[in-house]
């Protein structure tokens, strides 16, 4: 046993070694962040009853507003943040909040200005539901892999968002717009932001 033990560590050791540099070499692979993002990401699309049957598709249309969001705060927390264009920037990240209060983005713009934070890619995201006493909310939980300017790996995190579909009515059929609640902050602080929400 002693002897599988000393010859044990030293494969740990080496395996750990690996991953760490296998992790540290890691690039961000995405598209470049451009003005493009701000013109796409303006959480101006509705949704029909028929596109949200599924939990599939509810998880495409969340991690996507879910990347659209990380993508306008890295363009954003890259900036100055007192020119014009970082404005508007800030104005389309606050579109994908059903409240416009500037506290929805502080823990998120928080993270990423202490990372140093340019390039942002979601992973693994999956959508829960939970009933607090007689309201329905809806979660998602996913990773975040964040990259710097050269695009070198920096970490990933585990994050957690809270997201509402808002019935929009269009002529003759029903139709929703997605929301979140809160983005990155604690459950509890979300389920205060629902209600003040409603």
């Amino acid at each position: 046993m002693k002897k599988l033990n000393k010859n044990y560590w030293p494969l740990l050791s080496v395996s750990i070694a690996i991953a760490a540099l296998v992790g540290c070499n890691k690039k961000y692979e995405g598209d470049d962040n451009s003005l493009e993002t701000i013109r796409n990401a303006n959480n101006r699309v509705t949704y029909s009853k028929t596109k949200l049957d599924s939990i599939q598709a509810i998880n495409v249309i969340t991690s996507q507003k879910v990347q659209d969001l990380l993508d306008l705060s890295t363009l954003y927390t890259s900036g100055n943040k007192d020119t014009e264009i970082d404005s508007v920037i800030y104005t389309q990240m606050q579109a994908h909040f059903m409240t416009k209060d500037s506290n929805n983005l502080k823990p998120l713009l928080r993270e990423m200005d202490s990372l140093k934070v340019r390039f942002a890619k979601v992973n693994n995201l999956t959508t829960t539901k939970s009933v607090v006493k007689q309201d329905t909310l809806d979660f998602a939980n996913f990773d975040v892999e964040y990259y710097d300017k050269k695009k070198a790996y920096i970490t990933t995190v585990n994050r957690k968002a809270q997201y509402m579909l808002k019935a929009s009515p269009v002529k003759f059929q029903k139709e929703f717009k997605f929301y979140f609640s809160n983005f990155y902050k604690k459950e509890n602080d979300s389920i205060k932001t629902t209600k003040a929400a409603n």
